[in-house]
């Protein structure tokens, strides 16, 4: 379909933000170019000469082939400002070309990476021994107590140079206010705003709503997809709370607007270095550096008075020296106070000296100089090459492998270096560099280690993420995928359970990203490619945009690398992941790419996988019968590949699918030997789910004993398992299982608390029919229809077309039931066409409902609640 007509047509321009790779950015701005008229290449470089020249860019000349060239497909790179300028030539609006930078940041990568940002539901440490300040904590003090008092929106902007303490400042005064009287909710975050790493750009504000949205009890696919939709949710979650929201190092205004509470009582404390001032109800308040009796206190922290020696002016000398910065005064006293034998008068003559030889101009390096040249050599090290850990907070264990030491050692050398302020803690047990002296050390690496060693360093580091990833997920999905994950000699801490590896992955997963992208683009391709394999299954438990991110970094390092199957496998990844947003446009594109280069390698079960998730799709949209096929195929690579896992997996979802075509004897046959494959292979999570599977077929043969036996079995080994998912699809066949029976249950309640708390949006719907089916049982119409109407609305947002007719199916019980038969039959009828269109076998017994109403109006009929049989999307390789 053609986007493209004139700008006179009055339709809009091509939407930039739905591209989604270099070829597809040269396609809308080919669209463009006709919607503006289809002008010649040469008058669209002479608009840009124009124009820059009339912005001061007389030397820079745009030339008739380099303008050619952003229209042409089957590039690797492009020309941003270029694509810019020919986008203003064509349609001069600044917000239409905001729109494209912003595209042009996502496929670039550079907003994959900001996407990357950890949040958090408490306050940074607080410092026993604060100095100084007393004016500006005052200042936040009454801000905050107003917020309380009067309800007013409080904004407080705390804006300073780098190493001035802004945030200790409003990390000590948020302490304060909260031991006072404590907040229902605190949400913290760094937004990275001057980060000295390229390769970590400013926090992706979506990004950061998506971790508060988490934070705020939203179930990861409950989370709008776009920016707007994202600030609504948040802003309407605080309302009615007493939240304090500090949004640390922020790179300006427009960062931070899409994080500001819209409600009373949730006062926002924002640190910058840039003025803040347009942000709404912003209150400016500008930190400055230490005044020499501030100084002299820092000074004097951590210990018994030093001895002054001959000067009496020996502390201010050091202050000078310091620039009266707060971090460089910090470091200096760590390093009084480690320094035996020494009096005041003979650190200042040692920093005046050092001074005096021009080693280093500015007083904040001086000090870091001076504190890391104290520092044994492995600790100096160690400092230099966390540096360049990719990642916001390392622990102990990533540290050995960076370093290539004990876990034990890295830990003591951690805390050092926590204890000297050359590391903050991040959360127990984890470290963060402040981004001064992560510049300085990495600085220092650049200077004294080869880069040899840098690079065996890093490969250390990254065969650490890798392996213990799959350590973690051979935890959690023993009968997965085979993954391929050597640790290269770096000793992996193997988790014991399944807590332990779940807990290691949430708290990792951010490094994790880091890792993908920072290995993507500097050389380690298959490191890359490992984790978007080894972690899809966890991902797609509720990530969806760390997985984005990741098979996007994967997918572009093995194109790069001429890596078939690496990109086979991303590709393959991106399509189940945005099936999982709804977004089937993309996914299929993607799942087919997969499936064509998996052909093409000769490799089976990569394409088995791609066909599962593209039959994931089809049953999904309500196409059972191409479901059926993609499977079908599915199952017959995978038993031609002798995959075993993959073939149990095949069996389970045709399955499912016949079930739902109403051929239960097949479906039966197929799950019975899901269920011995599972079994021999030790995959107890798939014997569970083929045990639900069983339970729901016999369901729907009335065979209600059996069904009783398979589910409880199904249950015991999900709850066994900590499967949540699992726990509550089989609460929900239980459900469905009982309201047969006539009896009342609490199985739908549990199963659709659950459902809402992972996020998972049909079964949430699933779980209100059965819910609804069960209170028209007990009589309770009034709530059956509030029910039946929400689980509605859901079906009708995400495109569940069985749960979309079985709420048809139910309102219409529920109004006949109320007397009201012209209603009743509308939806009878609504639901006859769905059923009839997706080949379910319901579909007869609406006929014989709208039967009864047409033939006497009469009989309220007996509720016929179908049971939800679960599609799996599938990883293996």
């Amino acid at each position: 379909m053609t986007e493209s007509l004139s700008s006179g047509s009055g339709l809009a321009p091509p939407d930039p933000g739905r591209a989604d790779s270099l070829d597809e950015v040269a396609h809308r701005l080919r669209t463009l170019k006709v919607w503006a008229g289809d002008p010649s290449y040469d008058t669209i470089k002479n608009r840009i000469n124009a124009a820059w020249k009339a912005t001061g860019r007389p030397g820079v000349i745009a030339r008739r082939t380099t303008v050619a060239d952003c229209f042409k497909g089957g590039r690797r790179r492009i020309n941003t400002d270029l694509v810019i300028a020919v986008v203003e030539a064509l349609h001069p609006d600044v917000g239409y070309a905001a729109q494209w930078r912003q595209a042009l940041r996502v496929v670039g990568g550079e907003a994959r990476a900001a996407s990357q940002v950890r949040v958090q539901d408490n306050l940074p440490q607080d410092l026993a021994d604060f100095v100084g300040r007393t004016a500006a904590l005052n200042r936040i003090r009454r801000e905050l107590r107003r917020a309380d008092l009067d309800g007013g929106r409080v904004v407080l902007a705390i804006q300073g140079m780098a190493g001035v303490g802004k945030t200790q400042l409003a990390a000590h005064a948020a302490h304060a206010v909260h031991r006072r009287k404590p907040f229902d909710r605190i949400l913290f975050v760094n937004l990275r705003g001057f980060h000295p790493d390229p390769g970590q750009p400013p926090a992706d504000p979506a990004s950061v709503l998506e971790g508060f949205l988490r934070l705020l009890g939203v179930a990861g696919q409950q989370i709008p997809y776009d920016l707007p939709a994202r600030v609504a949710a948040y802003r309407r979650l605080l309302v009615g709370t007493r939240t304090l929201v500090v949004l640390d190092n922020a790179s300006d205004a427009e960062q931070a607007r899409p994080l500001l509470p819209d409600a009373p009582g949730c006062p926002v404390l924002i640190t910058s270095r840039r003025d803040l001032s347009e942000l709404p109800h912003a209150t400016q308040l500008t930190v400055d550096l230490f005044t020499p009796d501030e100084s002299a206190a820092l000074l004097a922290v951590g210990g018994a008075p030093l001895p002054g020696g001959s000067d009496p002016n020996a502390v201010a000398r050091i202050a000078q020296r310091c620039g009266h910065l707060p971090l460089a005064l910090g470091l200096v006293n760590a390093h009084l106070r480690s320094t035996t034998g020494w009096t005041l008068t003979d650190h200042a003559d040692r920093l005046d000296e050092r001074h005096s030889q021009q080693r280093l101009d500015l007083s904040v390096e001086l000090a870091f100089d001076l504190s890391y040249r104290d520092l044994p050599t492995d600790r100096r090290r160690l400092l230099r090459f966390v540096a360049a850990h990719p990642g916001d907070d390392f622990d102990a264990p990533a540290v050995a492998a960076l370093t290539g030491i004990s876990a034990s050692d890295a830990e003591v050398h951690l805390h050092h270096l926590h204890r000297d302020h050359l590391l903050k803690q991040a959360t127990p047990g984890r470290y963060a560099l402040h981004d001064l002296i992560r510049a300085y050390a990495a600085s220092r690496c650049g200077d004294e280690d080869p880069p040899p060693e840098r690079r065996a360093a890093l490969t250390r580091l990254f065969d650490y993420y890798v392996a213990t990833s799959a350590a973690a997920m051979d935890v959690l999905y023993p009968a997965g995928s085979r993954r391929e994950a050597s640790s290269g000699g770096v000793t992996v801490p193997t988790p014991l359970d399944s807590d332990t590896a779940r807990g290691w992955l949430d708290t990792e997963r951010p490094a994790l990203v880091a890792v993908a992208a920072h290995t993507a683009a500097h050389g380690w391709h298959s490191h890359s490619t490992r984790l978007s394999a080894s972690l899809f299954q966890y991902l797609h438990g509720g990530y969806p945009t760390d997985a984005l991110a990741i098979h996007e970094h994967a997918r572009s390092a093995a194109r790069r690398a001429g890596d078939a199957a690496g990109e086979a496998h991303a590709s393959t990844s991106l399509g189940a992941t945005y099936a999982q947003l709804g977004r089937y446009g993309p996914a299929t594109e993607h799942l087919q790419q997969g499936r064509t280069l998996f052909r093409r390698i000769g490799d089976h079960v990569g394409e088995a996988r791609a066909l599962v998730n593209i039959g994931v799709i089809e049953s999904q949209l309500g196409r059972n019968r191409p479901a059926a096929t993609s499977y079908g195929r599915a199952l017959a690579l995978f038993r031609q590949a002798g995959h075993q896992a993959g073939e149990a997996h095949a069996l389970n979802n045709l399955g499912e699918v016949e079930a739902q075509l109403g051929q239960y004897a097949l479906a039966a046959r197929h799950a019975q030997r899901s269920l011995i494959l599972f079994q021999r292979l030790g995959g107890r999570t798939g014997e569970a789910w083929t045990l639900n599977t069983l339970g729901d077929i016999e369901i729907r043969l009335g065979r209600h004993r059996a069904a009783v036996v398979h589910l409880e079995r199904a249950l015991a080994m999900y709850r066994q398992l900590g499967n949540h998912t699992g726990e509550a699809w089989t609460l929900n066949s239980l459900g469905t299982l009982h309201t047969r029976l006539g009896q009342v249950s609490r199985h739908h309640q549990r199963s659709l608390d659950i459902f809402r708390e992972t996020g998972e949006r049909y079964g949430e719907a699933s779980a209100l029919n059965g819910i609804a089916e069960a209170l028209r049982v007990t009589g309770d119409v009034d709530a059956a229809l509030a029910h039946h109407s929400a689980a509605h609305a859901i079906a009708v947002e995400i495109g569940a077309y069985h749960e979309h007719a079985r709420t048809h199916a139910g309102l219409g019980h529920a109004h006949r039931a109320l007397g009201a038969p012209t209603s009743a039959r509308d939806h009878f009828r609504r639901a006859l066409t769905l059923y009839t269109d997706l080949d379910m076998p319901e579909a007869e017994q609406i006929r014989a409902q709208l039967t009864t109403l047409d033939g006497n109006g009469g009989g309220h009929g007996s509720p016929d609640p179908a049971a939800h049989l679960l599609v799996s999307t599938l990883s293996c390789r």
